[in-house]
């Protein structure tokens, strides 16, 4: 039996159990598959990740993400998390930047004061959604089709198909029942009149219908890194955000997400960058 270290980190909230737990395995070298799996199984969170050594130049270390079913080439929570936990076991990045390995390739992820931020991954699919899709998505929604404004494929890894509606208080009051296998990011924006308590442009909730052979039932994930990731990049090819913005995500939940987008141009380029709080709230060994 081996002792490896172990955090559990809160993730995109400066409210204590305000945000998206996620476990971090710090010494995960020599760990099969299988092994990962178990362990991301038992921790019972939707993701946990194991850090290793990089194998590709340039990268300060390597993050595996696992889910209780499988693994995700990127995740947005399991991202800052990872690399807080990393900074807080002592990893010193080569360069300005973190610079973190995934099977979505090289992440850079920077400090921002008392927050991380990424930088958004490029989609991998983009696009309004097709016409039948739509209207299933709004059944699943339990809402007319009218009641969606906007469209989008916004998925850079996860899968993520997000649609728009009137308002942020539209999307608080959705009561779904999701088919399995879907994931749909949900966003309305906030009224001058009716505006957030902490400033947020715009209410996101993230939907997940279940996998079959998992046996959990469909759930919410409470907040979203790789979601508003996304949506950024969606609303920055519409023309209609730029600068910086706040979303908030979780309320449904009795969490108090917030998730820090700010766009900078880099060679001529947008790059947008997903920040956020990453607090470690359990720190120790796990006896693999």
């Amino acid at each position: 039996m081996s002792q490896r270290r172990f955090a559990q980190l809160d993730v995109f909230s400066d409210q204590p159990f305000g945000g998206n737990p996620l476990a971090v395995i710090v010494d995960a070298e020599g760990l099969s598959d299988e092994q990962m799996l178990r362990i991301a199984a038992w921790t019972n969170l939707s993701e946990t990740t194991f850090l290793l050594p990089p194998t590709q130049p340039g990268a300060d270390y390597r993050v595996r993400i696992m889910t209780t079913s499988g693994e995700l080439p990127f995740a947005g929570h399991p991202t800052l998390g990872s690399a807080r936990a990393w900074l807080e076991a002592g990893g010193r990045p080569m360069g300005e930047k973190i610079v973190q390995e995934c099977a979505a390739g090289l992440v850079s992820v920077r400090r921002d004061g008392e927050r991380l931020a990424f930088a958004a991954p490029p989609l991998q699919r983009s696009g309004p959604l097709e016409t039948a899709e739509v209207s299933r998505i709004a059944a699943a929604l339990g809402i007319a089709r009218e009641e969606i404004v906007g469209h989008a494929w916004a998925d850079n890894g996860p899968g993520w198909q997000v649609v728009e509606l009137a308002s942020a208080q539209a999307v608080l009051d959705l009561e779904p029942q999701l088919e399995p296998e879907i994931k749909i990011g949900v966003i309305g924006r906030y009224a001058a009149d009716a505006p957030h308590p902490r400033g947020a442009a715009y209410e996101v909730r993230a939907l997940l219908g279940a996998v079959p052979s998992s046996g959990a039932s469909a759930c919410e994930d409470p907040v979203t890194g790789s979601l508003n990731a996304g949506v950024a990049q969606w609303l920055l090819g519409r023309g209609e955000l730029a600068g910086s913005w706040i979303a908030s995500q979780g309320a449904r939940l009795g969490r108090s997400g917030l998730v820090h987008v700010q766009v900078e141009a880099d060679d001529g380029e947008s790059v947008v960058w997903i920040g956020g709080h990453a607090v470690t709230r359990i720190a120790g060994t796990l006896a693999v």
